[in-house]
């Protein structure tokens, strides 16, 4: 088993060889990634079975799903290798040119970080998805998965880099760390001089971790409080599917609603329905039903008691959903002001004024108007797919792609100009 330290190293003694890789090599490797691991599907699925059977009752059966991988999952996985493949290449493009009065030709282009080493937790799909924007990029790519998906990050892993091999590139392009203590994370957190940017993608604690440890560059990312509000004039049928949508296709990610904000002129038709549709008809379905958790306005039209503790300003990542009522959108406004963490937030309603003035309004990284919170993603948002969703303001924000894994710098052509 290689070393953090030795797979830096590896990573680092590659980064100029990426970062000059031409648009047609990079395609190559991409197009033989993708084959590789569909190729390979048996043993990622061995491996990730082993991984899934460890995982139970340690944690959350929700979370079982991030973790697990299928035929069809490791199909979607090569697939988004070659939307990525199909996507313009941001190395080298001209982002602004100027001559100056003196004769001087400044020209802003578009160049990779370099080595680029994303932590992230139990969903081993990220692992090929850093791979594919990291190379179509230009940079390298260092991944440390968490201990539940280990065996089938290294399966993937192993996969892309035998379709780097067949067509020429160094494997050490891409690479998993092997050691799953705690003490790699913070390796790569310390790595100044190694890695030249740090992406976190897990949850609220990890990011916590690396926003305070990093000493490298390090990205915000992905934790998700993220709302619905549901304005007086919103469709009602529309409403319920937006609101199940966002809470219940995946609840898991960092995309799907966490709060549920109503208009407390509608809301004494309209909770009763929901509660009815997320409650009795998903039960009845056979599907796992949405715990209510409501402040004391909407508990009294439930019927239900009203929840304790910060339930506004909590990720469940789960069937659970806080529920509160408003007096109109500025309310609404200033409540997610409040408790949001600036990842995604959707206002429904049929008033375009309001809707309008949420957009606006609204301090987050994605925010929509009779859409489900559950679009915010690389591959929705025609990235191909994505290294993480930054809830910051610094350099990238909302999904990253292949965009926000370059950086600039000036080229500057003269003449014999002495200042």
């Amino acid at each position: 088993m290689r070393t953090t330290s030795e797979i830096l190293d590896a990573a680092l003694a590659v980064k100029t060889k990426a970062a000059l890789l031409t648009t047609e090599e990079k395609n190559r490797a991409l197009s033989a990634m993708a084959d590789e691991l569909e190729a390979s599907a048996s043993a990622i699925l061995e491996a990730n079975a082993a991984d899934v059977a460890a995982a139970r009752g340690v944690i959350p059966d929700v979370m079982i799903d991030r973790l697990s991988l299928s035929a069809a999952r490791i199909a979607g996985m090569a697939e988004g290798i070659r939307a990525v493949c199909a996507l313009p290449d941001p190395v080298g493009r001209t982002i602004r040119r100027t001559t100056r009065p003196n004769g001087l030709a400044i020209e802003r282009v578009s160049v990779p970080f370099g080595v680029v080493a994303v932590i992230y937790e139990s969903r081993p799909n990220v692992t090929s998805d850093v791979a594919a924007l990291a190379l179509k990029s230009g940079n390298v790519a260092v991944l440390r998965c968490g201990k539940e998906a280990a065996g089938s990050a290294r399966a993937v892993c192993d996969a892309l880099r035998r379709g780097l091999e067949k067509t020429g590139l160094p494997a050490d392009l891409v690479s998993v760390i092997e050691d799953t203590d705690r003490r790699s994370s913070v390796e790569l957190m310390k790595a100044v001089g190694k890695v030249d940017l740090l992406i976190p993608r897990g949850g609220a604690g990890l990011i916590r971790a690396c926003v305070e440890q990093a000493l490298v560059p390090c990205i915000e990312t992905g934790t998700g409080i993220c709302h619905v509000y549901v304005d007086e004039s919103a469709k009602p049928d529309m409403a319920l599917s937006i609101v199940e949508n966002a809470k219940t296709s995946r609840p898991s990610v960092c995309n799907a609603e966490e709060v549920l904000l109503v208009h407390e002129k509608i809301a004494p038709t309209f909770l009763p329905a929901l509660y009815a549709r997320l409650t009795k008809e998903r039960s009845e379905k056979g599907l796992v039903p949405v715990e209510f958790r409501p402040d004391a306005k909407a508990a009294a039209i439930l019927g239900l008691k009203p929840a304790e503790g910060p339930i506004f300003d909590t990720e469940y990542l789960d069937y659970i959903l806080a529920v509160g009522i408003v007096s109109d959108v500025g309310e609404a406004i200033a409540h997610i002001a409040a408790h949001s963490t600036h990842h995604s937030e959707a206002i429904v309603t049929e008033n375009a004024e309001n809707a309008e003035r949420f957009l606006r309004e609204v301090d987050s990284a994605a925010v929509y108007h009779n859409a489900s919170t559950r679009f915010t993603d690389g591959g929705e948002f025609g990235l191909g797919c994505e290294l993480g969703i930054s809830t910051q303001k610094m350099h990238a924000r909302g999904p990253m792609g292949l965009e926000e894994l370059n950086t600039y710098k000036y080229l500057i052509r003269g003449n014999g100009q002495t200042r």
